[in-house]
């Protein structure tokens, strides 16, 4: 039983967020992002492109060139 106790807290410190937004959610979200053949925009896209997502929870958005 001690050896759960071991896995879950390990397990529960790999899931916490790291500092400079290194979450494991916006890690995906980029992921995702590149697959959909985007890429993460800081402010905003640019005119030729449209939003199709978003890349963190911070607010960055997910671009693509308009088809």
């Amino acid at each position: 039983i001690r050896l759960y106790y071991l896995l879950f807290a390990l397990l529960f410190l790999f899931l916490l967020p790291v500092p400079d937004n290194g979450s494991i959610i916006s890690g995906l979200q980029k992921y995702y992002c590149k697959i959909r053949s985007g890429q993460c925009a800081l402010i905003g896209c640019l005119p030729k492109e449209e939003q199709i997502g978003r890349c963190s929870l911070r607010g960055r958005k997910c671009c693509r060139k308009k088809k």
